[in-house]
């Protein structure tokens, strides 16, 4: 038992990691903030719910960046869909998979936060691209684009146009995470026990049984 509760412990620290306590529901930004000199093609980074938020910079305060959006799914007012996405419609358009490469001012992409320039040319292995290439880009994918949060999403995006292989370091992580909650043996044993619980509550079925003695095995077979 003190292990089950360690481990969730354990788990509960790494998801800590994603700010999940942060005001996810925020309508307006938290403060002003002054910006970097920003030039065209630069690779633009905001931390922004439970991520961090990408863009590309285009000139003359616009800025490029894949934003789910639940507002074009709702209506085709352009007027209602071009203010400055808020969190709500951020989190919905993520559950409905709904998004678009736009274009938005520099103050609407930051949402309040503080800008971060071009801090993933130090991670990443690969060389970017010329600049003018890196906005070109950007430019040619402004529109309706399918998402995925892990698979095709605003980081993604940036790579790709920055570096020209889309790739998502943020994904990377969530995928470690996983990777090492499947592989630690501790697992095994609580789902054992949540199995155990739900037959007790729900009473001896296929549909309580089964999931009881599939899930722990193939978290065992998988560590």
């Amino acid at each position: 038992m003190l292990d089950s509760l360690t481990l969730l412990f354990e788990k509960f620290f790494l998801f800590s990691n994603f700010n999940i306590f942060k005001s996810l529901w925020q309508e307006e930004p938290e403060r002003a903030a002054k910006w970097p000199v920003l030039r065209r093609g630069d690779l633009l980074e905001v931390q922004r719910t439970l991520f961090i938020h990408y863009g590309i910079y285009l000139g003359d305060n616009r800025v490029a960046h894949l934003m789910p959006d639940i507002m074009p799914v709702l209506t085709n007012d352009k007027q209602l869909i071009k203010p400055v996405v808020t969190n709500k419609r951020l989190i919905l358009g993520c559950i409905y998979r709904n998004a678009s490469v736009r274009v938005d001012s520099v103050e609407d992409f930051a949402y309040g936060a503080q800008i971060m320039v071009n801090d993933m040319d130090v991670k990443m292995k690969c060389h970017a691209l010329v600049s003018e290439e890196v906005a070109r880009r950007a430019e040619k994918l402004v529109g309706d684009i399918p998402y995925s949060l892990l698979w095709n999403n605003c980081e993604h995006f940036v790579t790709y146009c920055r570096y020209g292989t889309p790739v998502s370091q943020q994904t990377e992580k969530f995928c470690d995470c996983l990777k090492t909650i499947i592989r630690d043996q501790r697992s095994v044993a609580l789902t054992v026990g949540i199995g155990v619980m739900y037959i007790l509550c729900f009473g001896l079925a296929p549909s309580t049984t089964l999931p009881t003695i599939l899930v722990p095995f193939i978290l065992w077979m998988a560590g």
